[in-house]
């Protein structure tokens, strides 16, 4: 395609019908994720005053991605994540003769050493399950018991967690229905791919009745919908369960001491609620579930079981979700073939 092919298209006006283009394939967060990401590309385009895509080259994307590094003061592996966005834009932007249809090719994205991509926030399954001891001890069947409970037991992701209903919880089973519901505000990451039958063992589900039984809030959400885990103003949101993981992961709370010698009296992490995420040592939701996928591994649960439980490919498994160290691995290996 010769530049007289091209058609005239902004920044602004090529990040939109993107966006656009996205929404029959993609979640709703996965959409807003790009727009943000987007939004600085179009910030670069105004501050070079690039009003037209068509003139784009390969050494503009290069001196982008040296800019937004700048910018953000971004590590190597965000700005590999950024670029990769910025490479699917341009690919798009290149189907409707808005650049070079070869032009995302040279969106140079930078080279990762191997376990650079992956993230190393997790916590140890013996500190879970300390955790899950104390709220059995001290706060059985509340809300927040349910919440480290289900996250630990499931591994499901806090958007999966909110999604569930009163009437997706089968007592008799037991298990717990994972269903797509984006018209009343619960998506599923995977979309209708991301549906299952979680089951549930008989110590989930005896709290899970005490808790229904006596501690739920008897609510509905504003789409009239009945809510498994509640607050009083409705259903429970994702920064809500973040909170929850990061309060209880704060050593002081469960051991009572605080391994940075620190005096909780003094301590705006232990003192605070809101503040629980200053602690060095608590960690948000989303650790459990790449600790409760490590644990089930370690437990000679087949990786295409967990993948299906867990919402998750194996691959995605390998490189971003097993915990274990390569020896450990080694290990696990070895006892699986041993016990065939």
């Amino acid at each position: 395609m010769h530049k007289t092919d091209l058609q005239p298209l902004t920044p602004e006006d090529a990040k939109e019908r993107y966006l656009r283009a996205l929404e029959d394939d993609k979640a709703d967060s996965t959409i807003r994720t790009r727009d943000n990401k987007l939004r600085h590309f179009v910030r670069w385009c105004d501050e070079k005053g690039i009003e037209n895509l068509n003139n784009l080259n390969g050494r503009d994307l290069e001196d982008y991605k040296h800019w937004r590094k700048e910018d953000g003061d971004l590590k190597k592996t965000t700005v590999r994540t950024q670029m990769s966005v910025i490479r699917g834009f341009i690919q798009y932007c290149g189907r409707i003769n808005g650049v070079h249809p070869q032009l995302h090719e040279q969106v140079i994205l930078p080279k990762l050493e191997d376990g650079e991509n992956r993230s190393e926030a997790t916590i140890e399954a013996d500190r879970i399950q300390d955790i899950l001891g104390f709220m059995e001890k001290f706060e059985y069947a509340t809300r927040d018991h349910v919440v480290l409970l289900l996250l630990w037991k499931t591994g499901v992701r806090t958007g999966s967690l909110r999604s569930l209903d009163l009437e997706d919880y089968h007592d008799r089973e037991p298990a717990l229905r994972l269903k797509h519901r984006p018209e009343t505000d619960t998506p599923l990451k995977n979309k209708a791919n991301g549906e299952r039958m979680v089951a549930l063992g008989e110590k989930e589900a005896e709290v899970l009745d005490d808790y229904i039984r006596h501690k739920r809030e008897d609510v509905t959400d504003e789409h009239g919908r009945k809510p498994l885990i509640t607050t009083k103003n409705g259903r429970i949101g994702k920064v809500t369960i973040r909170r929850t993981t990061y309060r209880y992961t704060r050593p002081c709370v469960v051991a009572g001491g605080c391994p940075h010698d620190k005096d909780p009296e003094d301590c705006r992490a232990a003192m605070n609620y809101d503040k629980a995420s200053e602690c060095p040592d608590s960690v948000s939701a989303h650790p459990f579930r790449r600790a409760a996928i490590t644990y089930h591994l370690n437990n000679d649960v087949p990786k295409p079981m967990v993948s299906d439980r867990m919402d998750v490919s194996p691959d995605v498994i390998d490189e971003h979700y097993d915990a274990e160290d390569e020896k450990g691995k080694m290990n696990r290996r070895r006892d699986y073939i041993e016990s065939m």
